[in-house]
C-alpha cells in the first residue's frame, strides 16, 4: 500500500508594509493573516505543512536595529508556538513553524523552526546553521549559528528535516539530513529577485536528486518597507526524489501550495541511484580541514 502524504507550503506577504508600524503590530498581523491560510491548508487535506522563514515578521535583516529582537520568542512555550500547537492538534496536521527564537540565555537568539506533530506535541527544533552577512542580509547581527546539528523529526506521517534559507547553498547539511533518515526536507526562505534567483530552482531539486528525498521550498512574496531590498518572488514548490516539480506557487500571491507525495518512491529511486551505498566518507577528510 502506497505511503501517500499531502504536503503544504504557505507563502505570504507582510500585511503591514509601513515603516512606522511597531514590532508587535506586525507580528500580530502576520500571525492573524496566516491562520486562515492554515485553515485553507487543512481543507485541502494537508498533513505536513511548512511556513516561511520567520513567518510572523518581516525579513528585518536589511537593518541592524535591535528593536527586532522583540519579535523573538522561546520555543516551545512562547505564545506563537502555543497557537501553532493548538492548530496542529485541531487539524491533525504536522506544522513546521519558523520563528525568531529567544534562547534561555539573555541576548542569545537563533533563526529557528519548531516542529509540532499532528497531535500538537512538540518534536524539536532546527536552528539555522549557515548565517550570511552581506549587504541587505546582515544576519550575523541577529542570529547565532545553530548548535543542534541536522536533526530529523519522526512525525505521524513522515520523517522530516528542515534547512533554512541560506543553508540551501551548502550540500553537506542536505546530505546529512538524508543520512539521518529524512523523507521530506523543508527549506523555509526569504529571498529576493537578483543575485541568487537563478539558483532557486537548481540547488534544491539537485539536493532532492542527490539524496533521494522529497523537498519543499518556501519563499515569501511582496516587498517590505522601509528597506525595499527587492521583491520576494514566491514560487514556492515541491519536488520529488527525481527532481520533478510536483507543484509550484505564483510569484506574487499569498498562497497555499500542496502536493501529494508517494514516499515509497524514495526506495524505488535509491535502488536505482545507489548514492548512499557508493559514498566514500573515508576520502572526504579534507572537507573538514580548516583553510589556511
Amino acid at each position: 500500500m502506497a505511503r501517500n502524504v499531502v504536503g503544504g507550503l504557505i507563502q505570504c506577504a507582510n500585511p503591514i508594509n509601513d515603516e512606522n508600524a511597531t514590532v508587535p503590530q506586525i507580528a500580530d498581523a502576520m500571525l492573524a493573516k496566516h491562520i486562515p491560510l492554515i485553515e485553507e491548508a487543512a481543507k485541502k487535506g494537508v498533513q505536513v505543512l511548512c511556513l516561511q522563514e520567520i513567518f510572523n515578521g518581516p525579513y528585518f535583516c536589511p537593518s541592524q536595529d535591535p528593536k527586532w529582537c522583540d519579535i523573538a520568542e522561546s520555543i516551545p512555550d512562547g505564545p506563537t508556538c502555543q497557537v501553532m500547537s493548538e492548530l496542529a492538534k485541531k487539524h491533525s496536521m504536522v506544522i513546521v513553524v519558523p520563528i525568531y527564537e529567544r534562547a534561555k540565555v539573555a541576548g542569545v537568539y537563533y533563526n529557528s523552526a519548531a516542529v509540532f506533530d499532528a497531535d500538537g506535541s512538540f518534536l524539536g527544533t532546527y536552528r539555522k546553521n549557515h548565517i550570511p552577512h552581506t549587504n541587505g542580509f546582515w544576519e550575523k547581527y541577529f542570529f547565532k549559528p545553530g548548535n543542534l546539528g541536522y536533526p530529523v523529526f519522526e512525525t505521524q506521517y513522515a520523517t522530516i528535516g528542515v534547512y533554512i534559507c541560506y543553508d540551501r547553498h551548502f550540500p553537506e547539511g542536505a546530505r546529512l539530513l538524508g543520512l539521518h533518515g529524512a523523507e521530506i526536507v523543508f527549506n523555509p526562505s526569504a529571498t529576493v529577485a537578483g543575485l541568487s534567483e537563478y539558483l532557486w530552482k537548481l540547488e534544491q531539486p539537485a539536493h532532492a536528486v542527490a539524496n533521494g528525498y522529497f523537498l519543499g521550498a518556501i519563499n515569501r512574496v511582496g516587498t517590505e518597507a522601509p528597506w525595499n531590498i527587492g521583491e520576494f518572488y514566491g514560487q514556492s514548490y515541491f519536488v520529488n526524489p527525481r527532481g520533478k516539480f510536483l507543484a509550484e506557487g505564483s510569484r506574487d500571491k499569498d498562497e497555499v501550495i500542496t502536493a501529494e507525495m508517494d514516499l515509497d518512491l524514495i526506495e524505488e529511486v535509491r535502488r536505482t541511484w545507489q548514492f548512499y551505498r557508493d559514498r566514500r566518507p573515508d576520502t572526504y577528510g579534507d572537507m573538514i580541514e580548516q583553510l589556511p
